[in-house]
This record gives C-alpha cells, sequence and structure tokens, in this order.
C-alpha cells in the first residue's frame, strides 16, 4: 500500500514540476523572443513562462533540501528581476519550517488544490462502442488545442485565444502526450498525459459542452491510465481545486487525496 508521506509528495511534486518545465522549454522553441527560462535551487524547479501565465511559479520548495534564507533569496530574484510575482505551490510535506519562512516574507496564501493519486493497474472496463480515444497524431495539434480550448472556455469565451496557444504549447512539450476523444467519429473532448520516472500526470482534460455527458472524460481517463501502464508506470496522479467536481469525479474513478496543498504569492519589488 501507498502511504501519503514526505517520499510520496517528492514523487508527486517532482512529475508536475518536470511537466512544468518542459512546457516553459516548449515555448521557448517555439518562441524564442518569449523569455521562457527556469532554473534549480535547493531541488526546486522555478519556473518562468510569463508575468502572467499560470505556468510561473515554483514546485517542489522544501521538500528535497531544508529551505534556507538564501536559497529563497535566489528563487525570489529569479522572478523579480523578470517583473514577475513570486508564486509558489507547496506541499504540506515541505514542513513548518518552510511555511515559517515564507510568513516572515508576506506571502499570503491564494489557492487551495487537492493533490490526488491511485496506483495504475490494467483497465478493466472498456469504453462504449461509438466512442474511440486515441493519441494525437502528428498533424493533429491544432485539432486537439481547439478542442481543449472549445471545452475549457466554454463559460469564459474572453480565453478562447490564450487556451488555444496554451494547448499548442502542451503538444510541443517533453514527455506529454495528448488524446483525442471521439463520438461516432465526431472529436468532442482532449486530454494530455505526462510521464515522468513511473508517475503519469493526467490533466487538462475536457469535453465540448454540446457532447458532455456521453461517457468522453471516463473513456479518456482509462485510455490515459492504460497507456502509462504500458509504459511501465506505478502511480497516477491529478490536481483539482479543493471540494471540486473534478476532485469529486477523480475520486469516483479509484483516486485519493494524497495531502492538500497551499500556493503562496509576493508581488514583485520594485
Amino acid at each position: 500500500m501507498q502511504f501519503s508521506d514526505l517520499s510520496l509528495s517528492r514523487r508527486l511534486e517532482r512529475a508536475e514540476g518536470y511537466a512544468c518545465i518542459q512546457f516553459v522549454d516548449a515555448r521557448r522553441r517555439l518562441w524564442p523572443e518569449s523569455g521562457a527560462c527556469w532554473m534549480e535551487r535547493a531541488g526546486t524547479y522555478a519556473a518562468f513562462d510569463g508575468i502572467d501565465s499560470p505556468i510561473t511559479q515554483t514546485f517542489g520548495l522544501g521538500l528535497y533540501e531544508p529551505l534556507t534564507a538564501d536559497s529563497l533569496d535566489a528563487i525570489e530574484r529569479f522572478f523579480f528581476d523578470r517583473g514577475a510575482p513570486v508564486n509558489h505551490e507547496v506541499s504540506p510535506l515541505a514542513g513548518v519550517e518552510t511555511l515559517e519562512l515564507l510568513a516572515s516574507r508576506a506571502y499570503r496564501p491564494i489557492e487551495i488544490s487537492s493533490v490526488l493519486f491511485r496506483p495504475i493497474e490494467p483497465a478493466s472496463a472498456e469504453s462504449a462502442t461509438n466512442i474511440r480515444v486515441r493519441v494525437i497524431d502528428s498533424g493533429e495539434a491544432q485539432l486537439c488545442s481547439d478542442i481543449s480550448a472549445r471545452a475549457w472556455s466554454h463559460d469564459h469565451p474572453e480565453l478562447l485565444g490564450f487556451l488555444r496557444e496554451m494547448g499548442i504549447i502542451s503538444a510541443a512539450r517533453t514527455g506529454t502526450l495528448c488524446f483525442l476523444g471521439e463520438v461516432d467519429g465526431q472529436p468532442g473532448a482532449a486530454g494530455a498525459l505526462c510521464i515522468h520516472e513511473g508517475v503519469a500526470l493526467c490533466g487538462g482534460a475536457a469535453t465540448v459542452s454540446e457532447l458532455r455527458r456521453r461517457g468522453l472524460q471516463s473513456a479518456l481517463l482509462r485510455a490515459r491510465l492504460r497507456y502509462a501502464f504500458e509504459q511501465g508506470c506505478d502511480l497516477a496522479m491529478m490536481v483539482a481545486q479543493a471540494g471540486s467536481d473534478s476532485q469529486r469525479n477523480a475520486e469516483r474513478n479509484g483516486f485519493r487525496i494524497a495531502y492538500t496543498r497551499t500556493k503562496w504569492t509576493r508581488a514583485p519589488e520594485f
């Protein structure tokens, strides 16, 4: 049985941090002038993807080495020199000492999320015969991005362009596979899978409004877990807003909460 402990938190946070820095590398390849970059300090990944990007943050703070004032100084300079706030995703397994240091520097909490995991086993259920889920072909990145953007922007159409760009970068990210779900041959759902050292990070799954409640989300998850099992992964993970529908859906599919994580922020200094 896998317990929720420091060892598990290190694996999960490293997997998500890896996905984050690969996103930054993909943006830099696509748009060299973007200034996207990342650094590692004291086991912490710090990624800059633009001042307002949700990717601009750290992962693993205080998990791999005790956080010191000098290390935090260097991480803060990385963001402040680029005009960005400092955002840290902090696992509770980082300990009270990490939180005390953040509190001493006037950080404040802005987000709470549930990190969920489950063992990966052979798939036991099949999708309906009219549903097909597959890894996208090399020329389908735009299609997958459009499906994902339409699905996520249903309630916020002003984000459509931003979400399409995010989808294109995700498709170009090293270590990530994009999956497309179809009903009767009609593309209607998309999701990503990022694999790192035996951990399969399932993220970004969404279905267009007109094809919801047809089984596409469950089929997407099963297909990604099946692929991850075939690649030798032993753990799957997801991250959801604490108490959200996404968290409940994950729990219905065998995921359990490893820990509740807090994002802390500090405004840039001018």
